[in-house]
């Protein structure tokens, strides 16, 4: 046999079984269709990955996944003529490409609206435009914006959104950035108040909430009760004046102020029991710090470490090597101040 030949038939063998492990390679490397457990999913990760198809004029994206489709259409069908959900949309889309077809995602993301929401397509489209020419003003203009004082810094970032949104559009999607910069304002503003009672602040404090979020206020207290009545204790001036009160008149200010938040008597019961235990804590907290000065004084060494591992037992009880493990790390939670109503 020629050297030709014997190259010819050792070569055929080995062709076919290269072509064999790369088909095989290609089966295993395929992107599984995975089902989503929530609607922001229908746009993320687990969503199957567009498989590409070649034509004319180079890749294009397949026919959209029926799946995601259905996500789509759960997730944002019944308000998607509102601008603000329009975006959440595309910001949705925008990760869930990027992320599995970096080089199409604006195709791809632009054939899923189309197939999920045909007749909004163009205005879809439209912000999609915008969103992308917003984030390129804001990395172009990034050191300016970090140069400007906050209240100067929203204000040009406002009207470069009106520009390109439109201001109605505009209020619409960042509706939620605008309350909570009301809510902050407010919250400063009570805070700076000289001679008002800790009830005039909550009063004020509960009106310009009504204010804010109008015929929402109810819904919006009801689903951030906790955080709203936080925002509220956690004020300095509202601590300060909680600490200048005896333990009666705390105990009756923070009852007050939590009612002022819409609890009701057995939310407000559960909540005083707690406020009473905390109290019995930071009161064992206060002698276990002085008793353990005292041995960090008097002693060294692993006599030392004996006795404050006994120390801690007797106040502490099963916690005691929680309290050690946070000492060692150099975290004294009774070396903290007290926030009244909160820790």
């Amino acid at each position: 046999m020629t050297k030709r030949k014997t190259l010819l038939a050792i070569g055929a063998p080995l062709l076919v079984l290269w072509l064999f492990l790369g088909l095989r390679r290609e089966k295993i490397e395929e992107p599984v269709a995975t089902a989503a457990g929530t609607p922001e999913a229908a746009a993320g990760a687990n969503l199957p990955a567009q498989p590409r198809i070649a034509g004319a004029s180079g890749a294009v994206a397949a026919p959209v996944d029926a799946e995601l489709v259905a996500h789509l259409r759960s997730r944002y069908g019944a308000n998607i003529g509102n601008s603000y959900v329009q975006i959440k949309l595309i910001e949705a889309l925008m990760r869930h490409f990027q992320k599995h077809d970096p080089l199409h995602w604006q195709q791809a993301l632009l054939a899923a609206v189309r197939a999920a929401f045909p007749d909004r397509h163009d205005e879809i489209a439209k912000n999609l435009e915008r969103r992308l020419a917003y984030e390129r003003w804001l990395e172009e203009n990034r050191a300016r914006l970090d140069g400007l004082e906050p209240a100067e810094r929203r204000a040009v970032i406002r009207q470069e959104r009106n520009r390109l949104f439109g201001e109605e559009a505009a209020d619409e999607i960042w509706a939620s950035e605008q309350k909570n910069q009301a809510v902050a304002e407010t919250l400063a503003e009570i805070d700076g108040q000289q001679g008002k009672s800790l009830g005039d602040k909550l009063a004020t404090y509960t009106e310009r909430l009504e204010d804010i979020y109008e015929d929402k206020y109810d819904s919006y207290l009801e689903n951030h009760r906790h955080e709203v009545m936080n925002r509220f204790l956690a004020l300095e001036s509202v601590q300060a004046e909680l600490d200048a009160m005896s333990a009666e008149a705390r105990a009756e200010s923070l009852r007050e102020i939590r009612k002022g938040m819409g609890l009701d008597e057995a939310a407000l019961g559960r909540w005083d029991a707690l406020d009473h235990d905390r109290d019995a804590r930071w009161e064992a907290g206060k002698k276990y710090m002085a008793e353990r000065t005292a041995l960090v004084e008097a002693y060294s060494g692993k006599e030392l470490e004996q006795k404050l591992a006994e120390l801690r037992r007797r106040y502490f009880g099963d916690e005691a090597e929680v309290i050690a493990a946070e000492e060692e790390s150099g975290f004294f939670r009774f070396a903290r101040p007290r926030r009244w109503g909160q820790n």
